[in-house]
């Protein structure tokens, strides 16, 4: 079985973010966003990726 990068980052920045929020340091926030830019730009250019831009879209122009 394998397991793309993505995938993996996903469930780590999941994990991360499930932690209480209180217990967090300041270089640990930053770590997670670090994490979370990083999978952000892995899923860009995926058919997955080009969904979630899309809703973002949708939703942005409906508030707007």
């Amino acid at each position: 079985m394998t397991i793309s990068a993505s995938a993996a980052l996903a469930i780590i920045i999941f994990i991360r973010l499930a932690r209480r929020t209180e217990s967090r340091s300041r270089s640990d926030e930053r770590l997670t966003v670090v994490l979370c830019t990083v999978f952000g730009v892995l899923i860009a250019a995926t058919p997955w990726g080009q969904a979630i831009l899309r809703l973002v879209g949708v939703i942005t122009r409906a508030t707007h």
